[in-house]
C-alpha cells in the first residue's frame, strides 16, 4: 500500500508542476490602459527580469490599416544588458537593432502609459478599433508568431 501511495503522491507532484502557471504569463495588457504610472514602472521590471532569465521575449503589437506592427524585445546576454529590438512593419518588413536595457526600459515604460493607441496616432482616414497590445511570450512563439502574423 505505502508503494501505492508513493506513486500517487508521484503524479500528483508532476500535475501540479504542469499545471503551474509560468511566472511571465500574466505579463501582458492593453493600451490604452487605466494602470498607474507606478503599475506601469513596475510591470516593465518584472518583464526585464524574466527576460534575462527566462527563454521569453516582449512583444508589443499596434494593429491599423496597413496591418499590424510589432516590436519585440529579447535579452542577447546572460545578465540582461543589452536586447534584440526586432521590428516589423507590412510595409517595409523586419528592422533588427542592439539597445540596451535602459533604452528598453524607457521604451516600454513610454509605450505602456500612453493613452492611445500607436494606430490612432496614425495620420488615415480609417479609424482602428483593436487596442495596441502588449505580452510576454516564449521565444520561440515570438519567432512563429511574427513570421506567420500571428499574435
Amino acid at each position: 500500500m505505502s508503494l501505492e501511495h508513493e506513486r500517487q503522491q508521484s503524479r500528483l507532484r508532476n500535475e501540479q508542476t504542469e499545471q503551474a502557471k509560468a511566472p511571465w504569463a500574466d505579463l501582458e495588457m492593453t493600451i490604452p490602459n487605466d494602470r498607474s504610472q507606478i503599475s506601469i514602472v513596475s510591470l516593465v521590471e518584472c518583464v526585464l527580469v524574466e527576460l534575462t532569465h527566462e527563454e521569453v521575449g516582449a512583444e508589443y503589437v499596434s494593429a491599423n490599416v496597413w496591418g499590424a506592427k510589432r516590436t519585440q524585445f529579447i535579452a542577447v546576454d546572460d545578465v540582461g544588458e543589452m536586447f534584440r529590438k526586432r521590428h516589423y512593419d507590412e510595409r517595409h518588413g523586419w528592422h533588427e537593432t542592439t539597445i540596451s536595457r535602459q533604452a528598453v526600459r524607457d521604451e516600454l515604460i513610454d509605450r505602456l502609459t500612453n493613452s492611445i493607441s500607436l494606430a490612432t496616432t496614425r495620420s488615415h482616414p480609417t479609424t482602428v478599433d483593436e487596442p495596441d497590445t502588449f505580452r510576454v511570450k516564449p521565444t520561440r512563439q515570438l519567432r512563429t508568431g511574427s513570421q506567420n502574423g500571428g499574435c
